[in-house]
């Protein structure tokens, strides 16, 4: 998620780097580029980079807490909806039994044999 807006921010500033670079060739020696505009230009794609820098290091704190409080679940008894048979779901109850993260990175949780979404949980019981 972060790596992919890191590098969206980079090929953005590379982009205008080369477009800088030509507009500076072939500018006109009578009417040259206001070095104003071009300098408040590269405030802006600077303050973009924080950004992103800023947007990466909160997705860290993110997943960080998440699977913080996935493990604080481990041997409680949680509430949430399950499927009882195909097509019909209930509310169901269960230990914690284990967390995982798949392969996209969601932490996961292991109940009976549910693999739940911590967003799923209604309730928690000590």
């Amino acid at each position: 998620m972060s790596t992919s807006a890191a590098t969206s921010a980079n090929t953005i500033q590379t982009d205008y780097m080369r477009l800088l670079v030509t507009q500076l060739q072939n500018q006109n020696p009578l009417e040259p580029l206001d070095n104003n505009e071009l300098a408040s230009q590269l405030t802006q794609f600077s303050q973009l980079e924080q950004l992103e820098s800023m947007n990466s290091s909160f997705a860290k704190v993110l997943e960080t807490i998440e699977h913080n409080y996935a493990a604080s679940l481990v041997g409680k008894e949680v509430s949430f909806v399950g499927e009882t048979e195909p097509g019909t779901t209930d509310i169901m109850s269960g230990v914690v039994e284990q967390t995982y993260k798949d392969v996209d990175g969601q932490v996961l949780l292991l109940v009976r044999d549910y693999m739940l979404d911590p967003a799923d949980i209604m309730s928690v019981k000590n």
